[in-house]
């Protein structure tokens, strides 16, 4: 008999959709492939841990990329296969646009984070190490009610605000803050667990949304900010991973995406995890001082009693109150 890595070799899974796409209304179908014809034991096939038939309907399976693997076991020993898979929603997002309502003063030197109104007051959190702070402004005016800078070690990044306590998380740091939020005196911090880094936050008034630069958002639970499960973001074609600032509006998840070229949003079905929009906003990059450090559109905040949007960016002159409509 061959040596274990050359028997392993001489099988291979094989999908019957060779673009490996499914939705959830397809069945995963695949083969074993015994080049060689070994003896076999026995076979068992696994769809992320999870034991499977070689025909596997998908309906129950949320969106996302996956593994299937396959255990072969030839006289006693075991030999594994594996194939990537992604299963990506039923529908294409539908296009927005925007109508531009007010154009406010922002401030030029902020490399804007996490955007939020609370008691409609705009809460502001900037990043860059040395530079990150957290802020109360006027969004009116522009005017700075409070500000408190972070340690120089931290990326200021994402935040929101669940049972009266203020939430920041930080890039790279794998740490978290909470606040109070009328003094912004810090009076706890959090650990990450499985997600790599802070990137967006939101909540629906029961637990935490945090993006981490992946095509994941974990749910954290309100009281320790534990991860207590994750969804995978899937348009009908791919992952949407760079998943940036976070806000929660009537049951959806609104999101800008970090994009260099471009400023575009995209709205998310916190359930399943499908893009069901994308938000077009290019022009507003050009409607702002073109400082020589102008960065990308980030920052997205909504005010309930004005049912309307604010949104910004890194080191915008301007902060604009927008409407988002369907795209004709």
């Amino acid at each position: 008999m061959k040596c274990n890595a050359d028997i392993n070799a001489d099988f291979k899974l094989q999908l019957t959709q060779k673009n490996k796409k499914y939705t959830p209304n397809d069945s995963l179908r695949f083969k074993l492939i015994n080049k060689k014809n070994h003896p076999i034991d026995s076979v068992v096939f696994r769809l992320n841990g999870k034991r499977i038939r070689n025909e596997h309907p998908l309906i129950d399976q949320k969106l996302g990329i996956f593994r299937l693997t396959s255990s072969v076991f030839v006289q006693g020993k075991e030999y594994q296969q594996q194939e990537q898979l992604s299963v990506v929603s039923y529908n294409k997002p539908k296009l927005y646009s925007y109508t531009i309502l007010n154009e406010y003063p922002h401030d030029k030197t902020a490399y804007t984070q996490g955007l939020e109104f609370y008691r409609d007051t705009l809460y502001e959190s900037t990043g860059l190490r040395g530079k990150s702070s957290l802020r109360k402004v006027n969004y009116q005016t522009g005017e700075l009610y409070q500000q408190i800078a972070l340690d120089k070690v931290y990326f200021g990044e994402g935040i929101s605000f669940l049972n009266d306590k203020l939430y920041q998380l930080t890039w790279q740091g794998n740490i978290g803050f909470q606040y109070e939020p009328n003094k912004l005196s810090m009076e706890r911090s959090f650990a990450y667990q499985k997600s790599k880094e802070g990137w967006g936050l939101c909540n629906d008034g029961l637990r935490l949304y945090k993006s981490d630069g992946t095509h994941h958002i974990w749910f954290l639970d309100p009281e320790k900010q534990q991860e207590i499960g994750s969804i995978q973001v899937m348009t009908d074609k791919k992952a949407i991973s760079k998943i940036n600032e976070l806000e929660w509006v009537n049951g959806k998840i609104y999101a800008n995406t970090y994009q260099m070229s471009k400023e575009v949003g995209i709205i998310i079905d916190p359930n399943s995890g499908a893009v069901e929009g994308v938000i077009d906003f290019s022009g507003l990059k050009e409607k702002v001082e073109q400082v020589s450090n102008l960065d990308v559109l980030n920052g997205i905040a909504y005010h309930p009693k004005k049912q309307s949007f604010f949104v910004t960016g890194k080191n915008w002159s301007k902060l604009f109150e927008v409407k988002i409509t369907p795209k004709k």
